[in-house]
């Protein structure tokens, strides 16, 4: 199976363009050893022929155009099979409504997310140019759905919450977050997905269990991360992100699995961006690894 990052940021990407923080300032000056980031998504493919993006990021179009097997091979084509949506959160699907030219699209997702997206929304109405220009396929909870190229995914619930914009709006269900499981079936090599992660969870265990790489939520550092930078008065947790450093932060549990980690979806504050940290030297000692735009892996 074959990944590539195409995004490493959470929302707003890095640097966020209405932020003067510490770290965005020291990118913009050149003063800090940070690299940019774009919103977070993933390619991954079984054959190298047929890609699935995980999450469509607002900065999909040049995302895909970063990476030459994304690209289109006559006239009117794309590579990529579908898009499969771990939530609603508008740094995850908001790049659909960039895939408007007429082009059939496949997404994934859980029903809740659909609705979400689609219902009451009127620039929904630009993927519906033609029948079937959009076509959704329903990622029940805990039950396997086959992709082209000899891939598999499975959804997960685990601890999240509603999206912004629909908070207030509709009660919270359990698939309103999701791991993205995909399984490679000929190896049976399995990806864990888990951009966003509210808590530490028996769900989330059992998301990961048997995994042969993990992708996981790196948005904050802290619990006060935006508390001390003055930047805001909610906490991570708040926001629905379990922090990665402390005595009861997710490095500690992706210490223990036997498999290969990295820390995605990180948020502009975040002091992991510091390659040159302490907290990047902790999470390397720990054996994870933060991922990057442009970050390639084989699993």
């Amino acid at each position: 199976m074959q990944l590539r990052v195409l995004g490493s940021a959470a929302g707003g990407g890095f640097p966020q363009w209405n932020c003067g923080c510490a770290n965005c300032a020291g990118l913009r000056a050149g003063t800090l050893r940070v690299r940019a980031r774009t919103q977070e998504s993933l390619a991954v493919s079984g054959d190298g022929e047929h890609w699935f993006l995980l999450n469509a990021s607002p900065e999909i179009r040049a995302q895909l155009e970063s990476f030459p097997p994304l690209w289109p091979r006559a006239k009117r084509h794309s590579p990529v099979s579908g898009v499969l949506l771990s939530n609603g959160d508008l740094d995850h699907c908001l790049g659909l409504l960039s895939l408007r030219e007429s082009h059939p699209i496949a997404v994934f997702s859980t029903a809740a997310v659909r609705r979400g997206f689609a219902e009451g929304n009127a620039l929904y109405r630009t993927l519906e140019r033609f029948p079937g220009q959009l076509r959704w396929h329903e990622l029940a909870l805990g039950r396997e759905l086959a992709l082209e190229g000899g891939l598999s995914v499975t959804a997960f619930a685990v601890p999240g919450k509603l999206p912004i914009h629909l908070e207030g709006t509709r009660a919270p269900s359990a698939e309103d977050n999701v791991a993205l499981c995909v399984r490679e079936q000929a190896s049976g090599r399995r990806l864990a997905y888990l951009p966003a992660v509210a808590a530490d969870r028996p769900a989330v265990s059992a998301a990961v269990e048997g995994a042969d790489c993990v992708f996981f939520d790196g948005t904050f550092w802290s619990s006060d991360e935006l508390v001390a930078a003055g930047l805001g008065s909610k906490r991570a947790e708040d926001m629905a992100h379990w922090p990665v450093g402390g005595a009861q932060g997710s490095l500690g549990f992706l210490s223990k699995l036997a498999c290969r980690r990295v820390l995605i979806h990180l948020n502009n504050t975040n002091p992991l961006l510091r390659e040159d940290g302490p907290e990047a030297a902790a999470v390397r000692a720990a054996g994870v690894e933060i991922a990057f735009d442009g970050m390639e892996l084989r699993v």
